[in-house]
């Protein structure tokens, strides 16, 4: 195979989800990324290191990225060769989802300050450090992407997405009644048409 594509899962998925993709691409090879990394300052050097690994002897790298994946992804790879991305639900604007976290907790930023750390009653651990990286590292992606969002997106607005889209010269596919995780039937149904309509 002369075509490779890296699968990048979100927060809480794993390698497996990989096998998803390998019917929808079958001419390429499709690996999934087991990634370490909960923060970009990490992964800008775990996900450069996989990169070069694994795509050394391809014509082709094409990404599929979701959640926190593509987030970390653009985070890390922006100055990488890849041929095509395909975002599922990406986090686009982490500062804008920082915020909105400690909206919902009830945290001010004297208070993060302060403290360093804070965990939320909804399970995610807000960090100034994370914040103020975001705020100091912009992210600029200029690869050609292809943007999957569900309009029942609790973690991205739609203005948000939508900016983001504009900004980069994103496509943007926005799934009536889709949620932030595709995982019904009928949400991979539509992810796996957008896909193959796409290629």
């Amino acid at each position: 195979m002369e075509n490779l594509v890296i699968y990048i899962h979100g927060q809480g998925g794993n390698i497996e989800e990989a096998k998803h993709y390998e019917a929808l691409f079958p001419d390429s090879d499709v690996i999934g990324f087991d990634y370490q990394s909960e923060f970009p300052w990490d992964a800008k050097k775990e996900f450069a290191e996989f990169f070069d690994k694994v795509c050394s002897g391809y014509k082709s790298v094409t990404l599929v990225a979701n959640s926190l994946g593509a987030f970390l992804a653009m985070s890390s790879l922006a100055e990488k060769k890849i041929d095509k991305a395909y975002f599922i639900s990406p986090v686009v604007d982490m500062q804008k989802l920082i915020l909105d976290m400690m909206t919902w907790a009830n945290v001010s930023e004297d208070q993060l300050r302060e403290k360093g750390i804070i965990d939320t009653a909804f399970g995610q651990q807000l960090s100034w450090k994370y914040l103020t990286y975001v705020r100091n590292n912009p992210i600029t992606w200029r690869i050609p992407t292809a943007i999957l969002y569900g309009d029942k997106d609790n973690l991205t607005s739609l203005e948000t997405i939508s900016n983001f889209a504009d900004q980069t010269g994103a496509s943007l596919t926005v799934m009536k009644d889709g949620e932030h995780w595709f995982h019904t039937e009928e949400q991979m149904a539509f992810l796996d048409q957008w896909i193959r309509d796409l290629k």
